[in-house]
């Protein structure tokens, strides 16, 4: 049976970026398959009862040093988004529509740098389109996707089962029934994946 981790994310989490940076790697070493699980945070957050760090002071400053440390650690580049936080629903029902149509790893590769590098305005279809032009994709296709009633059906239904699973926020990490949250637990979903 082959192992696999299932990733949860919104590209709108600098955490889930860096783990997004991290875990191909680790899923290597174990031999693993992600499963690659696009959600919206806000409405997570919304099912849940929860909030992003932004709204939350004393936690948007300690992730303000930690995220940059976890970032030096990793060896990738990161710097904050200055338009953060940022309205990803157009964003996570592209994903949606990528993954279906086989292209999610071009879509991640030239969005998650956009915002979590080059500090881009990733709610404005004007440069979420120039992003998408350099990343090879194609955004009036894409964006014709995100309009179809099964992609957005297919976010909201990812999202409330994640709530549904406990999920609470991003990145979350299911390996079997084990549930991990964070970034900075990726050693936790070797470990579970080589067990």
């Amino acid at each position: 049976m082959t192992k696999e981790v299932e990733f949860l994310f919104d590209v709108g989490s600098p955490t889930t970026y860096l783990a997004y940076t991290q875990l191909p790697a680790i899923a290597e070493k174990a031999r693993a398959n992600i499963i690659w699980i696009p959600i919206l945070l806000g409405g997570l957050f919304k099912a849940v009862g929860n909030q992003s760090p932004a709204f939350l002071a004393p936690k948007s400053a300690w992730m303000a040093s930690d995220l940059p440390r976890f970032a030096r650690r990793y060896n990738v580049p990161y710097q904050p988004n200055k338009h953060f936080p940022i309205n990803t629903l157009a964003l996570m029902r592209g994903a949606v529509a990528a993954d279906e149509d086989g292209f999610l790893q071009e879509y991640l590769a030239a969005v998650f740098p956009a915002m979590w590098v080059q500090s881009r305005k990733m709610d404005d279809p004007e440069v979420v389109s120039e992003t998408l032009i350099t990343g090879g994709i194609d955004p009036n296709q894409l964006f014709a996707r995100i309009g179809d009633q099964a992609v957005k059906d297919k976010l909201k239904s990812n999202t409330e089962h994640a709530a549904e699973k406990g999920a609470f926020g991003a990145p979350t990490f299911f390996v079997g029934e084990n549930m991990f949250f964070g970034q900075d637990r990726l050693d936790f979903v070797l470990e579970a994946l080589e067990t």
